[in-house]
């Protein structure tokens, strides 16, 4: 502290300030005197300097008939200490001592920088893994609390105006920082799911935990504002027999996990497959049924046809012999002669007949000639298809087209068909290539305003 200069009644004038750096409140003592020895030390001379640096506020403590008062200063703030431009004590300069002597009060300042850190650790402590619930393995943690004062006087209620550093602070607040963190860190693996051997790969969801729980615990106990808190370092003894059991226990079920899961998609593939194959046989069965069906039916119109003929063939037989009797009808009473009413009725019978005849030719004509232009049905080939990595299908050549125009199946698409030795992209498959060939373009206009009329050949 520096000294100012001489004042009216005598001795000298201060400077009073803070020159500490490492600090949450300190108390202000003249030059050569103590803290806490003697009651000059809270002596101020009227005309003494008062300095508050920004990030600071400086805090007057005097008493008066009403009781003890308190009055804040807030850098920055660099005058001398006179009724006109210090009114808040002004009933103690001006009434008090008459400007002249010195007065009775305690100066205190409080640092109101942003960041303020103190160190803490975690010594050793046990945690248990839920696979291994009576093996302790030793744990301790190391880390970094950022806070600031924002409520100064939320501060001094809680800690009353006494000298206090970041050590002090630290000290105050330890127990409270090793409660919280251990009782964290002890019951991540069960609470977290976080395995004892992954803590240190965890370490940042592990922080986010610690930092929430002991934000509202410094906030209301110590009035100070929790900024973060960085954790350095979670150390596991690793030299534990405990830990290298846990170890152990951790690789050879990882190890279980992943060969299950291999040997489960090499299962699943399996069986996709076989599913495919037996959808495939199944699909070409009913093919084959449907086109045998459909021949069977066929075969039996014709043999139908045939045997209708056949009937009526003979039928015609008939009726021609009948009219060879008829034509003969009355021979005897003519002499032998033609007799001609049988002959008409003959020549129209005949004729009835001939119709008839044809019309069973035709008809059969007709009936082979249908049978000859509609095959039975040829198989179709039968695909499935890869649709938002989910097989669908099968489906026809037919449906896949449709299936392009609408957008869900492009060239890139995978396909497989029975016989195919793997799924392979759409566009490769040379029965579906001309699905995706290109459009044919626009006809750009002719030139000299004929529209899209073509000029006339030469």
């Amino acid at each position: 502290m520096g000294v100012f200069g001489k004042g009216k009644g005598g001795g000298l004038m201060n400077v009073i300030r803070c020159d500490e750096e490492n600090y949450l409140v300190w108390k202000w003592t003249p030059l050569g005197q103590d803290p806490n020895t003697t009651s000059r030390e809270n002596s101020i001379r009227y005309g003494s300097s008062l300095r508050v640096k920004d990030g600071e506020v400086a805090v007057f403590v005097y008493k008066q008939k009403n009781g003890t008062m308190q009055d804040f200063i807030e850098g920055p703030y660099d005058d001398t200490i006179k009724t006109a431009n210090f009114p808040i004590l002004s009933s103690i300069v001006g009434l008090a001592f008459g400007g002249n002597s010195p007065f009775q009060a305690e100066v205190y300042y409080i640092n109101l920088q942003g960041n303020n850190q103190v160190r803490f650790g975690v010594p050793y402590f046990d945690v248990f893994d839920p696979r291994l619930p009576d093996h302790g393995v030793p744990v301790a943690v190391r880390g970094t609390i950022t806070f600031n004062l924002t409520d100064y006087r939320a501060f001094i209620k809680l800690n009353r105006l006494i000298s206090f550093n970041l050590d002090q602070f630290r000290n105050q607040i330890q127990a409270a920082v090793i409660r919280y963190v251990k009782g964290i860190i002890m019951n991540v693996p069960d609470e977290a799911g976080i395995p004892l051997v992954q803590m240190e790969r965890k370490i940042d969801a592990i922080n986010e935990r610690i930092e929430t729980k002991l934000k509202n615990r410094l906030e209301s106990d110590f009035g100070v504002n929790l900024k973060a808190v960085d954790i350095d370092a979670i150390d596991v003894d690793k030299e534990s027999p405990y830990y290298q059991e846990l170890r152990q226990l951790t690789a050879t079920n990882t190890a279980r996990t992943m060969n299950a899961q291999t040997d489960l998609n090499i299962q699943n593939m399996k069986d996709m497959q076989a599913i495919n194959r037996e959808n495939m046989q199944e699909t070409l069965r009913i093919q084959r049924e449907e086109a045998q069906r459909a021949q069977k039916l066929q075969t039996e119109t014709n043999f139908i046809g045939t045997h209708a003929i056949n009937q009526q063939t003979e039928v015609l037989k008939t009726g021609m012999a009948g009219l060879g009797n008829m034509t003969n009808m009355g021979g005897g009473g003519m002499g032998g002669g033609m007799n001609p009413a049988g002959m008409m009725a003959g020549m129209a019978m005949g004729g009835a007949l001939g119709q008839q005849m044809g019309g069973m030719m035709n008809q059969m004509g007709q009936n082979m000639q249908m049978g000859m232009q509609q095959p039975p049905a040829m198989p179709q080939s039968m695909y499935f298809v890869n649709i938002n990595n989910q097989q669908a299908g099968p489906f026809s050549v037919q449906q896949i087209m449709q299936m392009v125009q609408s957008g869900q199946v492009t060239a890139q698409s995978y396909v497989w068909k029975q016989g195919m030795p793997q799924w392979v992209h759409a566009g490769q498959v040379q029965e579906l290539q001309n699905i995706f060939a290109p459009a044919m373009p626009t006809m750009p206009p002719m030139p000299g305003g004929g529209g899209n009329i073509p000029p006339a050949m030469p």
